[in-house]
């Protein structure tokens, strides 16, 4: 890799992109909706959303003073994160609500960037970001998770034409609005049949004595308001104008 190649890249990082058109970008959330929705896909990809899930569960613990020990990463898309301080307090509740609210406000993020046109910096923040999630993985099966989802980022990135990129970056946008919702769906089915007592919504139940029913509601609230408002921004600039305007 020469200077040359790597000013081009920091050039394309820090500058814009243009906007796909309209079809892709409405392509691409259909098929992430579809992602979401066919139960073998969304196994595999789901593997995503615990990245995400508990990436948020370390920062919350990191920004709010608890000794984070680590994150492990499971071949059943269940993740866990460990970290040492009180356990109870505003640090600790922090710590556990932030786990199901990280992928869908990731993806609102992600869709204020592309609305500004910055593809190719979204893709490099994303790797930003597994890289630091990696620093903190504890398990070969998380390591491998991580890797696998960084290198195919890294390709797309490196390798893939201007409108490759686009297309995966709306895709992975829309997915993490999407994928959002279904884990906290998955959630509450849990909890209704008692197979879920230590979840993230009754530990907040148990720290704050507030119902777990209703931590479940302000996961969903937050995931539709991402989804609404982060849908709203990709599709704003996308629609072609009507006949006449």
């Amino acid at each position: 890799m020469d200077t040359a190649s790597i000013g081009g890249v920091w050039h394309e990082v820090v500058g814009t992109q243009p906007h796909p058109s309209w079809w892709l970008v409405c392509a691409t959330g259909a098929a992430a909706l579809v992602a979401v929705s066919v139960r073998s896909v969304w196994h595999v990809l789901r593997n995503i959303v615990t990245i995400a899930h508990e990436g948020g569960h370390a920062f919350a613990a990191l920004v709010t003073g608890r000794q984070l020990r680590g994150i492990r990463l499971h071949s059943d898309t269940s993740g866990v994160t460990v970290s040492r301080g009180k356990p109870y307090g505003f640090g600790m509740i922090v710590t556990a609500f932030a786990g199901y609210v990280t992928p869908p406000l990731l993806g609102l993020c992600a869709a204020g960037l592309l609305t500004l046109g910055h593809i190719t910096a979204l893709l490099w923040a994303s790797i930003v970001l597994l890289a630091a999630i990696l620093l903190m993985i504890r398990n070969a099966y998380g390591v491998l998770s991580v890797v696998t989802t960084g290198a195919v980022v890294f390709v797309v990135s490196w390798y893939g034409s201007a409108a490759v990129q686009a297309a995966f970056a709306y895709a992975f946008t829309w997915f993490l609005l999407f994928a959002g919702a279904r884990p906290v769906m998955e959630l509450q089915s849990k909890r209704s049949r008692g197979r879920a007592p230590d979840s993230d919504a009754d530990q907040l139940a148990r720290l704050t004595g507030m119902p777990g029913l209703l931590w479940v509601f302000g996961f969903a609230l937050v995931a539709v308001v991402a989804l609404l408002a982060g849908g709203y921004w990709l599709l704003h600039d996308a629609v072609p104008p009507l006949p006449g305007r």
